[in-house]
């Protein structure tokens, strides 16, 4: 048998493998886990925030993801060009007088973007406990806290 022989052979052998075990134990699961030894300073986990707290939620997502699915009530926070920064930073000024700690979150545990968004809330300087969710929307989404409605503004 000459080398291409050989390779396809170790091939078909490997999908065939993988196909079995796809078939009899299903598709990987993906679910996101934190571990709260392992935070960046700033981050918390999504299981570290009570569902029925009082919290300011905060997306640094694009304004179409936003207004698809969105948390209810949260406010919208990012650095596209075409935004309003001061608008951005009035609205959350003002809620912040009524909810003093403040969530960012993000598309997904990649985005640094929600830091971003965390630092410049911090320096407004207004007494806020300010968080970053690690994991962003999809942690949320995996939680069943994402319900596909426009939030509420």
């Amino acid at each position: 048998m000459n080398g291409l022989g050989q390779l396809a052979a170790i091939v078909g052998i490997s999908l065939a493998a993988a196909g079995g075990t796809y078939w009899i134990m299903g598709p990987p699961t993906r679910t996101l886990s934190c571990d709260p030894t392992n935070l960046k300073p700033g981050e918390v986990c999504l299981e570290q925030v009570s569902a029925g707290a009082k919290v300011l939620w905060v997306d640094a997502r694009s304004r179409k993801d936003w207004l698809k699915n969105g948390i209810p009530g949260s406010v919208l926070w990012n650095l596209e060009s075409g935004e309003d920064m001061q608008a951005f930073e009035a609205d959350v000024a003002m809620r912040i007088i009524e909810t003093p700690r403040v969530i960012v979150y993000c598309g997904d545990e990649n985005c640094g973007l929600s830091h971003q968004i965390a630092n410049k809330i911090r320096g407004l300087q207004l007494g806020a406990d300010v968080s970053v969710l690690r994991g962003g929307w999809r942690a949320l989404s995996e939680a069943g806290r994402i319900k596909d409605s426009n939030p509420k503004s």
